[in-house]
């Protein structure tokens, strides 16, 4: 099958494929061939989109340990990206004073470059692409989710009241809560874009007939922890500087992330609602993101001297999410 798929002359005769039978199933369990078998059948729904799998075999049991081995598994993809805002948030323990302002900006830049890349690999490109084969105008979709995205956060980040890195005047409405806690909002406020996000990617894979596969969810899942540690050490670590305790501090920037996994599962159980008009979610998902990076993390990560290492933080996270999307989603 892999071969198949690699040769063009072999992947047009592909397109009719509705069933794929797979004999001897117990034989790949747990082996180099049946990581293979599952990454071409990954594939192979990227292509065509969804067909049936059967698998036959006289000696498997139990049954259903095997037929997981071959399809989504949301639990995982949950824990990678909210493990990213854990070990993020853990590295105040390992600072001693203040955070180093150069560390800070490349850490806000590189966050930035991986909101960005996912936003048009993950999810503005799917949304064209799916648009197109619903035989909508392939541009409508991605610029109605996109700006209902732009204007979702805008009302957010007008009334959940918040305090930015850096910043000593809160935004949203009026309220007495501690600025300690309102730090932890402006990155929980970040968050929420995110969980929906990996929500509608997940929702998509776990659909039929939306060409989204679970390797495009690991993917996003993987990019958003890997843009989470940056994210929880961005938390943690300015309420140790300004005096709260390192466990205290390593507690809000790890709650921070929480929304996450809220927000996801939340999006997934209204997955027949969201599966029918899901080229404009996707667009809506990059909106909330790229307001985010545009709003807050680019004009941190450029505020003072050395500016240019936020920038260079930029380049090195869309490159690495960029790779990522295109190599295995």
């Amino acid at each position: 099958l892999s071969i198949l798929l690699v040769a063009p002359k072999f992947r047009e005769k592909l397109s009719g494929v509705k069933y794929v039978i797979i004999d001897e199933i117990h034989s790949l369990a747990e082996n180099k061939r049946g990581v293979h078998l599952s990454l071409s059948l990954e594939r192979l729904q990227h292509l065509i989109g969804q067909f049936t799998r059967i698998g036959l075999s006289a000696t498997v049991s139990p049954l259903e340990e095997v037929a997981n081995k071959y399809k989504t598994k949301p639990a995982g993809v949950y824990a990678s990206f909210v493990l990213g805002t854990v070990l993020g948030s853990s590295m105040v323990f390992l600072m001693k004073n203040k955070i180093n302002k150069r560390l800070e900006k490349i850490l806000l830049g590189f966050a930035s470059g991986v909101m960005i890349a996912a936003s048009i690999w993950s999810l503005l490109i799917p949304s064209i692409d799916m648009a197109k084969e619903q035989n909508v105008v392939e541009w409508i979709p991605a610029t109605i989710g996109f700006l209902s995205g732009i204007v979702f956060l805008l009302i957010l980040d007008s009334v959940i009241p918040h305090l930015h890195l850096n910043a000593d005047k809160p935004e949203g409405l009026k309220s007495k809560i501690e600025k300690s806690v309102m730090r932890v909002f402006a990155i929980t406020l970040h968050n929420i874009p995110e969980g929906m996000a990996l929500g509608i990617i997940l929702a998509g894979s776990l659909a039929e007939g939306t060409g989204i596969t679970s390797a495009s969810a690991l993917v996003l899942a993987i990019g958003i922890a890997i843009q989470n540690f940056p994210e929880g050490a961005i938390v943690s670590m300015p309420l140790k500087s300004e005096g709260m305790s390192k466990p205290k501090a390593f507690l809000y920037g790890a709650l921070s992330g929480i929304v996450e996994p809220i927000g996801a599962l939340l999006t997934i159980a209204l997955t027949n609602l969201v599966v029918p008009i899901l080229p404009y979610f996707l667009a809506f998902a990059a909106g909330t993101m790229i307001y985010v990076v545009v709003e807050e993390l680019i004009p941190e990560s450029q505020s003072g001297e050395h500016s240019n290492i936020g920038t260079i933080g930029v380049a090195i996270g869309f490159v690495i999410m960029m790779i990522l999307d295109i190599a295995l989603g």
